[in-house]
């Protein structure tokens, strides 16, 4: 029998690394109706033969056949949704270096918008984060060269290179009345996906900041380690996943797996019902039922929205700060062959334990907290979300757009931290019914 490999992944954001998946061919009886839309079908390609043979001979100048059938793909993969997208066979082998979390280039999660290449958000301790870069700029030129025009993973490919290259990127911020332009150097950008440190002396504080191969075995090691630094004196964990963009959904289980004994972790469901599938958690909470905060804002995506939603629902922990970004939806890598690149296409939309959709929605925190947001940064400290993307999957329900994304640089200004730690001292009482937090 034959099958169909192919990889998928959850991210908000371009160049998310991805795990496998195995479909299975599927037999499928055609009608009188489906045999009129095959025709219809066939009619619609002859007329892009037509085209695509007239635009080869009488052009201007004479066009490359490849580029113009990978445009052509392209094009269409562009018009489903604002996460599927054509990969060529030098950004496939990309993604498959940033699955492991090591790659040259900037540190920059980015996606789409209006043509431009929007921020996510700047990788911790990389060249863009240090340059200043910040979620929601858009990017407008790269090395004096307009990104209108360009695929996301054009631009991806052109803001990556070799270490110790430089780039300039020209950007509009919001708030701002002159565009901004910064030179980076390129490094080797190692993706430390866990850090962690001692909060307040007797708190275990980790920061999850992307999904990829590393993520869960890093989570383990820093779980073990501030166990063992604390000991006795440990009253809980702060998983702190703000501004994380997301990654790969086998992390995503394995992860959300560690804090839970049992029950549903995600469920993905795709066009066809058979196609539905169901992760479970597998016994044994590495946190041996320590009380449990996560933290997520309007840049957590994805990913760490599976992990937010199946905590929040299994009352394995109590969630705060501001509702997510909103992508609920999978994308599968599908390659092409040798040499041929792969789709990024969309295939499924995920959903927590107790059957909620968050596309276009995102993650409502048990408890809202909102930062002090700096006057010169207050016309930027809201990400649109999933729901303001041209394109984008309709929700179940109303959609939802604007979130708070700002994290204060200083710990000791942090609300959303201070909520956490509180809560985990008792000195705040986070009943049912609370939404919100002063």
């Amino acid at each position: 029998m034959m099958r169909k490999t192919s990889l998928v992944l959850l991210s908000a954001a371009a160049g998310a690394a991805a795990t496998l998946l195995v479909t299975q061919p599927r037999v499928t009886l055609i009608g009188s109706s489906a045999r009129a839309a095959a025709s219809d079908t066939y009619r619609q390609l002859n007329l892009f033969g037509d085209v695509f043979e007239r635009v080869r001979t009488d052009y201007v100048e004479k066009p490359n056949d490849s580029k113009l059938v990978e445009s052509a793909i392209s094009g269409m993969l562009q018009g489903l949704d604002p996460h599927s997208s054509y990969m060529d066979a030098k950004s496939f082998r990309d993604m498959t270096v940033q699955t492991r979390g090591e790659f040259g280039g900037l540190g920059i999660e980015v996606t789409m918008e209006d043509g431009l290449v929007k921020v996510v958000s700047p990788i911790d301790d990389t060249p863009a984060s240090k340059a200043g870069i910040l979620a929601n700029d858009l990017i407008v030129s790269l090395d004096d060269e307009n990104v209108q025009g360009l695929t996301l993973n054009q631009a991806v490919e052109k803001m990556r290179g070799p270490v110790n290259t430089k780039i300039k990127l020209k950007m509009i911020r919001k708030g701002q009345d002159k565009p901004i332009e910064v030179t980076l150097t390129r490094e080797n950008i190692r993706v430390r996906p866990v850090r962690a440190r001692v909060e307040q002396d007797d708190i275990a504080y980790i920061r999850v900041t992307s999904f990829n191969e590393q993520t869960t075995e890093g989570l383990k090691r820093e779980i073990s380690a501030l166990q063992t630094q604390l000991g006795d004196k440990l009253k809980g964990f702060i998983i702190d996943m703000r501004n994380n963009p997301g990654g790969l959904l086998e992390e995503a289980v394995t992860v959300s797996d560690a804090f839970l004994e049992r029950g549903e972790i995600v469920s993905t469901r795709g066009r066809n019902t058979e196609e539905t599938q169901r992760r479970g958690a597998k016994s044994g909470d590495l946190t041996k039922g320590k009380p449990i905060m996560v933290l997520i804002n309007g840049g957590s995506a994805s990913a760490s929205e599976i992990v937010a939603g199946a905590l929040q629902d299994h009352k394995r922990a109590t969630v705060i700060g501001t509702r997510s970004f909103g992508k609920g939806s999978v994308q599968t890598i599908i390659p092409l062959g040798q040499g041929n690149g792969a789709l990024r296409l969309t295939t499924a939309r995920y959903y927590t334990p107790s059957g909620k959709s968050i596309q276009a929605k995102g993650i409502i925190p048990d408890i809202e907290v909102l930062q002090d947001v700096p006057d010169e940064l207050k016309a930027r400290t809201d990400t649109k979300g999933e729901a303001s993307l041209r394109g984008h999957l309709k929700a179940d329900g109303d959609e939802q757009t604007g979130s708070q994304s700002y994290v204060p640089p200083d710990p000791k200004d942090d609300k959303a931290l201070k909520m956490a730690a509180d809560l985990l001292h008792g000195v705040k009482v986070n009943a049912s019914t609370d939404k919100a937090a002063n």
